[in-house]
């Protein structure tokens, strides 16, 4: 039987001085967990949408022009939803709320004009506008203008050389596929292809955007303004003399580069899921198939495009595109937040909830799968888990960590090779700083983000405090067992002390932002048995609680990427990282302060009826600066976690 937490007049004692009741706190989880466990699927996973800006859903439209499969209904859905997105001065911006950005804003023009839109319709012509007055076209990101060239409204000497004869390079050479991130890896080759042959869409309409530009294109001479630093400047000369040279290449040499790259996308195509399983690969892989002369009814073929069209989401009205899925993420760390609430509960359809997700995630593990993480770590053995249903050349190292975790609490002896091969695993994707990148090991060729392509400044994979923070969080758990993870855990923990912000708190670079970073070391040092009195914990307690708003909550916002002198701040409290910070604080040993009770009091505040909560920002970076994501669960079991821990620490106190 349940055991009713409110019903123990200890615990009542515990709430002193709160402006609730034991149960209205028992009430509160209640009904965010029936909410939570009703949102499970009958294979036990749980998956949110994961929304992206708008480039994601305009490159739909555009593909589906580039290759002339038009689908009507489908394109008038898409373009109802990009309306909707579009700021007030005419532009689109990378996350709700946020600046305008002219690379999002010329793929949604584009795509709305494709979708039909008139160029003299109000929203297209302040569209239109806003682009011109930032410079027009030509001052697009090298993405953008990739894709206007294979449309023909650029020139192809306005983008990156970046001829497929790259993949016949030695590994000793400054660029190399192996020194780039998975994500760079699979984006890259497909479209090694498509520049090296500049392809032609189709566009069946034959619509272009020659209004977009302030200088006709084929006059401009400022496509690569943004390069700036002299090491970029460098590069960029080698590039046009590439370039000049470029006819000198011998067919055989070309041939060969050409079937390299294809042999290596088609043998990462991860079936229904997708190369790389993220829409930008999967489209450039498709795109490339294509010119390949792979033909339609071709079975990789059609599997490739049914992987891209399992990212939409269909609404009677409206619909988008995700840049990919989360169920994995989502199902760990829902797995967390049930064994957290139910830890004194014990409920048993709580329990059967866990028990399914837990079967389904260790199903999931990567054992003895080939992955490109052997690049570095070429003797070590499987055990990690993907980010998405299925990704096996890319077991993600912060999804291992969280269900690693997960299956340590579940206390279950069925799990015993899952979590030995996770620790294993983590433990050998190390970086040589002690810290922990997402699905790589010293991916730290940092001069690789000067290169013209590299814009966004998100070519690598270098470790980062969250995910290094989760990874001690799960080592701490297995150390007892294996002393050898020690030194391990230690060389982490004296990485985190280094990257260390002076106002002590940690950057984010997989969440918004300093919260979600702090928040993710601190529970890592908790686990990893680092004292509460740590000086450094104690300056994060110091920096958490300055951050608190005056209405009990937290909250910071994606500008905070841009300017670190407003980290930890945002225009309102959000339910996300109120829980974040209520997290970090409890691991801290701060029950009972001012701050926490003011925290769970926003959290309780601010619950909607349905049992869940809600907040319309962007709360995750898929790249600071250029590519943001909103996870639509972190607003659903972030609080619920929160409010399950300050219930329990409330257990034990009492």
């Amino acid at each position: 039987m349940r055991t009713e937490i409110s019903s123990l007049t200890s615990l009542d004692s515990a709430y002193t001085g709160s402006s609730y009741s034991p149960s209205t706190l028992d009430s509160a989880i209640d009904r965010a967990k029936a909410q939570l466990i009703r949102r499970q699927s009958q294979e036990g996973y749980w998956v949110f949408e994961l929304e992206a800006d708008c480039t994601i859903p305009s490159e739909y439209i555009l593909m589906m022009h580039y290759m002339d499969e038009i689908d009507g209904a489908l394109q008038a859905k898409i373009a109802n939803f990009l309306r909707t997105q579009q700021s007030t001065d005419g532009s689109y911006p990378l996350y709700k709320g946020g600046a305008g950005d002219i690379s999002c804003t010329i793929k949604v023009y584009y795509a709305m004009k494709m979708a039909g839109d008139s160029i003299q319709a109000v929203h297209m012509v302040k569209a239109r506008d806003w682009i011109l007055a930032q410079g027009g076209g030509a001052r697009a990101n090298v993405f953008t203008r990739i894709m206007l060239a294979m449309f023909e409204q650029i020139p192809w000497r306005g983008v990156p050389f970046m001829p497929v004869e790259i993949m016949l390079l030695p590994k000793w050479f400054p660029f190399h596929l192996d020194k780039v991130s998975y994500w760079s890896r699979t984006v890259m080759v497909p479209l090694f292809i498509l520049c090296t042959y500049k392809v032609k869409a189709r566009n069946p309409l034959k619509i272009g955007v020659a209004e977009l530009f302030v200088t006709p294109p084929d006059k401009e001479r400022n496509y690569f303004s943004h390069v700036k630093t002299p090491l970029g400047k460098a590069i960029l000369v080698v590039e046009r003399m590439g370039r000049l040279m470029e006819p000198l290449i011998p067919g055989f040499v070309r041939r060969k580069a050409t079937a390299k790259a294809r042999d290596w996308f088609m043998e990462r195509l991860n079936g229904y899921d997708g190369l790389g399983a993220i829409f930008t690969a999967m489209v450039n892989a498709y795109e490339a198939m294509d010119y390949l002369g792979i033909p339609p009814d071709n079975e990789q073929r059609r599997i490739a495009r049914a992987a891209i069209d399992r990212l939409l989401v269909i609404n009677e009205d409206m619909a988008y595109c995700q840049p990919c899925v989360s169920p994995i993420w989502d199902t760990g760390l829902v797995a967390l937040v049930l064994q957290e609430v139910d830890r004194h509960e014990r409920d048993p359809h709580t329990r059967q909830a866990l028990k399914s997700a837990l079967s389904w995630l260790a199903g999931k593990q990567l054992k003895d799968e080939p992955g490109d993480w052997r690049i570095r770590r070429p003797n070590l053995p499987g055990g990690g888990w993907a980010f998405q249903f299925g990704n096996s050349y890319y077991p993600d190292v912060d999804d291992t960590a969280v269900v690693a975790l997960a299956l340590i609490q579940a206390d279950d002896q069925a799990f015993a090779e899952n979590i030995d091969r996770a620790g294993i695993w983590i433990a050998g994707m190390q970086s040589s700083n002690g810290g922990y990148g997402a699905f790589d090991a010293d991916n730290t060729h940092y001069y690789l983000n000067h290169i013209p392509f590299a814009d966004h400044g998100a070519l690598l994979d270098p470790p980062t405090v969250d995910v290094s923070g989760r990874c001690i969080m799960f080592l701490g758990k297995l150390v007892n067992q294996h002393p050898e993870y020690r030194a391990v855990i230690d060389n982490c923990i004296d990485y985190l002390r280094n990257e260390q912000e002076t106002d002590g708190c940690w950057f984010g670079r997989w969440g918004t932002n300093y919260i979600y970073g702090t928040w993710s070391v601190l529970i890592g040092f908790e686990s990893a048995g680092v004292a509460k009195q740590d000086p450094s914990i104690r300056k994060a307690v110091v920096w958490l609680k300055s951050k608190q708003r005056g209405d009990g909550g937290w909250g910071e916002g994606n500008y905070s990427y841009h300017n670190d002198k407003i980290r930890g701040e945002f225009d309102v409290s959000t339910a996300f990282q109120t829980a974040l910070a209520l997290l970090a604080l409890l691991s801290a040993g701060e029950l009972g302060c001012p701050e926490v009770e003011a925290g769970v009091n926003y959290l309780l505040k601010s619950q909607q009826a349905d049992g869940f909560w809600k907040d319309e920002s962007f709360n995750a970076p898929g790249f600071p600066k250029v590519f943001y994501l909103k996870y639509h669960g972190y607003d659903k079991f972030f609080p619920l976690w929160a409010l399950g821990r300050y219930r329990n620490e409330l257990w034990v106190s009492a």
